[in-house]
């Protein structure tokens, strides 16, 4: 959405204050753990752009609650799965040994955003180390959601989206659809259907770069919209405007239970059809 249009779809500018009234109606309340997905461009014209968002949300959660970013970096993976676009084969090996080590302080995201991508540059942020689908975060327990993250099954139990689970945490959908819920993710691997693979990524180890491989699921995204939509029937999703933003906020633990039975309920079936 271009910066005219943006104006065009708000009847006034969206301010810090204006959002934070939003996020407070919509539910969003002091303490809170809550991991943001989000679409500025849906939000529409909002003075000082990412960075009221940022300041509207720590506004509300206040610094004993703790805000949560995915910070992707999905360009530092195996190339030979790449499809937008897919690489020539003759370009693999180069990439395994040139590609950038993944470092939490510098290494930019990729596709998610100008607010996560604002978000892991904020003072007292902690990012963890995952090459390729880090998760940033700010407040109480940053530290602890963000630590031991480790490479094999990225999201998975090791990973932010399980801390998210253990502290009973939130998820906010702000402009953006269910296809961006990571946290379906982490009922993949709970309901122990989905295919493995092997992936990859340039890494730091005792300073050094190396490219490491790990075991992996190989993710059914392409589902989680029919996951939403069958969510949304248990009632437990507040929908509500954020500026112009279509959103959504529902408990984490609620969803992956709920993503992780309807998983369970489609491999079971797909099993049974097979010869």
């Amino acid at each position: 959405m271009s910066e005219k249009t943006a104006v065009q779809c708000a009847d006034l500018p969206r301010t810090r204050q204006t959002l934070a009234d939003d996020l407070r109606r919509l539910g969003v309340k002091p303490g809170m753990i809550l991991l943001v997905h989000s679409s500025l461009s849906h939000i529409g014209w909002v003075c000082g752009g990412p960075v009221a968002v940022i300041q509207a949300l720590m506004d509300v959660i206040t610094p004993q609650g703790t805000l949560v970013m995915p910070t992707h970096t999905a360009a530092n993976s195996e190339p030979s799965y790449w499809q937008n676009p897919p690489v020539p084969e003759s370009w693999w090996p180069i990439i395994r040994e040139t590609m950038p080590a993944f470092d939490p302080k510098r290494t930019p995201t990729r596709n998610m955003g100008c607010i996560p991508e604002l978000f892991r540059t904020w003072p007292d942020v902690h990012r963890s180390n995952h090459p390729q689908v880090s998760f940033a975060a700010w407040g109480k327990y940053a530290q602890a959601v963000t630590a031991g993250h480790e490479l094999a099954w990225s999201l998975g139990e090791s990973s932010p989206l399980a801390r998210i689970y253990d502290l009973a945490g939130f998820v906010l959908l702000l402009g953006v659809g269910y296809n961006r819920n990571t946290s379906f993710h982490l009922a993949e691997y709970r309901a122990q259907g989905a295919a493995e693979m092997m992936n990859g990524g340039a890494v730091l180890v005792n300073g050094r770069r190396e490219w490491r491989t790990w075991p992996d699921l190989d993710f059914r995204d392409d589902l989680f919209e029919l996951i939403g939509t069958a969510f949304e029937q248990t009632g437990e999703v507040v929908h509500g405007l954020v500026g112009s933003a279509s959103c959504r906020l529902f408990p984490q633990r609620t969803a992956v239970d709920f993503a992780q039975s309807w998983l369970t309920r489609y491999y079971a079936d797909r099993k049974a059809k097979q010869p």
